[in-house]
């Protein structure tokens, strides 16, 4: 990557190394994401966006505007730098194991908690619910938390809109049962049906701050591809938060390219990429 002024030459705004070292500082602030240099193109591209949404001439006069504000631009900050890849049944295992884990125990207390902590626009939750209304015979016996950092993301997953195309992880089954086609203007569409989304609570939760807002804890958490985007030390602390949101015995469900051999502490591997809480 150039650096100085050959960074900026073809493009619309000034962009330097010392921008980026300043994206990189604040993000890991307020997000705990850790951007590594390959990432310049990617951070130029969506925050120069943010630029002229906001009316900024230079990366310089944004940031310092953020460094000096507390306001709403924080969050379209931090929505515009986290990255929101998901499918319905991605990492198909980890569904068959919930299932498996759903049917064979029984839950203490009133039912079965369960927390998606990286719900992006719905799909992972989504099909959480499927999985736990299939295994439990129905919407009751389970409650689901899906939280984000991204509010975009979140009212997108709130809707429950999606492009009949997406779909291509879900059954003829499933979708006969779980959605409903568009018709007309709608065409190619489909919604969620309403009682999965009752089933659902969203709401923004930062993972990195001690702010949580759970007073009970959970049966089974999926964090799944969140945890690549930290530094170790960060790592470290929010396996730690989610420990103590867990029952003993719960289930961690992690992303395929994550690995916490090092927390042995805390989780045991109890499949591929899950973990049971100790």
């Amino acid at each position: 990557m150039a650096t100085g002024q050959d960074a900026s030459v073809g493009r619309e705004f000034a962009w330097t190394q010392a921008d980026f070292t300043r994206v990189q500082r604040l993000i890991y602030q307020r997000a705990g994401i850790s951007l590594h240099d390959g990432k310049h193109a990617m951070v130029y591209s969506r925050l120069s966006r943010r630029l002229r949404d906001t009316g900024y001439d230079s990366f310089d006069d944004y940031l310092s505007w953020l460094e000096r504000d507390d306001g709403a631009e924080w969050q379209e900050f931090v929505n515009a730098l986290t990255t929101n890849l998901t499918a319905f049944f991605r990492e198909q295992h980890h569904f068959v194991l919930l299932d498996q884990h759903l049917r064979q125990h029984r839950p203490a207390g009133s039912g079965w908690r369960i927390w998606c902590s990286a719900a992006s626009t719905g799909e992972e939750p989504y099909s959480i619910v499927m999985t736990a209304m299939e295994a439990l015979g129905g919407a009751t016996g389970f409650g689901l938390w899906a939280s984000d950092i991204d509010s975009k993301v979140l009212a997108t997953a709130q809707r429950g809109v999606y492009r009949l195309e997406s779909l291509k992880g879900v059954s003829q089954e499933r979708l006969q049962r779980f959605f409903l086609r568009g018709k007309g203007s709608n065409e190619g569409l489909v919604r969620v049906r309403p009682e999965l989304i009752k089933a659902v609570e969203f709401l923004p939760v930062n993972l990195i701050r001690n702010d949580w807002p759970f007073r009970e804890p959970f049966d089974v958490v999926f964090c799944r591809n969140v945890m690549i985007y930290f530094d170790a030390p960060t790592q470290r602390q929010v396996l730690e938060r989610i420990h103590r949101v867990m029952k003993p015995g719960g289930l961690l469900f992690v992303g395929h390219a994550e690995n916490f051999s090092e927390s042995r502490d805390l989780f045991t591997l109890k499949g591929k990429t899950a973990y049971e809480r100790r």
